[in-house]
């Protein structure tokens, strides 16, 4: 099988690229990124021998469409995806997460190539820290960020182009993944990298904010899971049953790193922060068979504490601009 890969040299990306080089020998994959600051090349140089690595991006169609061309799959990660950043510009999501779908569905619909859609749990809004409900596949968008607008409108595209063209395509929704290969601007890795340099973490607000984690291993195995066995357009939600608060994150990451728990620090909450995301993904496992191999968060979060100890020559060239970044915002 070929498969393209955008955004291959992100987070979640790179993680899928690796995986199924290691796991699905005989797989040809090409990797298409544009490297902004938040694809690392080198987070595929263990690999650069085994792929097709092509710079470009993913809303430019002289590019896109003879990499779909020759593809018989494409798994469609590549976006824009830090809500702190779409608040202080939106356009760079619109033209990504936007255009950059847009011009894929094309591509897919032309050569007919089946295609997968790697979206996020944030197009449902958020739910109340006292409310039970989960979000199921059901649950109606209601984006709250520029973020979480343009994967939604991303999300919807998908839909039509499934409905109106006859693409084959699926879709999923996942919540917040942790793991080897993430930037340092986000929360896990942040606070992480913050430690190993002796500062203390920080901490929006009060900390009560809920989120559903997952080790990016999991979600990609789901991702396969849904290519193997999911049904054309439908939607599928992977999560690993992982609540937990941020200030529970924090402090178990001080604890894990050898400080005392509450050694962080609150700095001022986000503009439309969301309060909790919870998935249901009863569906993706009763279809698939799917279930996740991390099930303890804290030993999860060990294997990340113990990968960033191991790989600061990864992760060290983004850490003083993003630092500065945040300290201009007083985070």
């Amino acid at each position: 099988m070929k498969v393209l890969v955008t955004g291959g040299a992100g987070f979640i990306g790179a993680n899928f690229v690796h995986q199924t080089l290691s796991e699905r020998p005989g797989t040809q994959v090409t990797v298409l990124d544009k490297l902004t600051y938040a694809g690392n090349p080198a987070s595929l140089d263990d690999v650069r021998d085994q792929i097709v690595f092509v710079q470009g991006d993913v809303a430019d169609a002289e590019v896109v469409d003879p990499l779909v061309a020759d593809a018989d799959l494409v798994v469609h990660f590549a976006a824009e995806s830090h809500n702190d950043n779409s608040l202080l510009d939106p356009s760079p999501f619109i033209q990504t997460n936007l255009v950059g779908t847009f011009t894929l569905l094309e591509a897919v619909r032309r050569h007919h190539v089946r295609y997968h859609h790697i979206s996020t749990d944030e197009v449902y809004g958020d739910l109340e820290l006292d409310d039970p409900s989960r979000f199921t596949p059901t649950t109606p968008y209601n984006p709250s960020s520029p973020y979480s607008s343009s994967k939604a409108g991303s999300d919807l595209l998908v839909r039509a182009w499934v409905r109106s063209f006859g693409v084959e395509a699926t879709i999923s929704n996942c919540s917040n993944n942790y793991g080897p290969y993430q930037h340092v601007e986000k929360f896990i890795p942040r606070q992480i990298t913050n430690l190993i340099d002796g500062v203390h973490p920080k901490l929006y607000g009060a900390g009560e904010n809920v989120r559903d984690w997952i080790h990016v291993l999991d979600h990609n195995r789901a991702v396969w899971a849904i290519i193997d066995k999911g049904r054309i357009g439908e939607t599928y939600l992977i999560g690993a049953d992982g609540e937990m608060n941020n200030k529970h994150v924090v402090e178990m990451i001080l604890e894990l790193m050898g400080y005392a728990t509450n050694d962080y620090k609150h700095v001022n909450d986000r503009p439309g922060h969301d309060m909790r995301y919870a998935i249901d993904s009863s569906k993706l496992r009763a279809e698939t068979g799917w279930a996740p191999q991390f099930t303890s968060f804290r030993d999860g979060l060990a294997d990340t504490i113990e990968w960033y100890r191991n790989n600061e020559a990864w992760w060290r060239p983004q850490k003083e601009a993003t630092e500065t970044k945040y300290s201009k915002q007083g985070q």
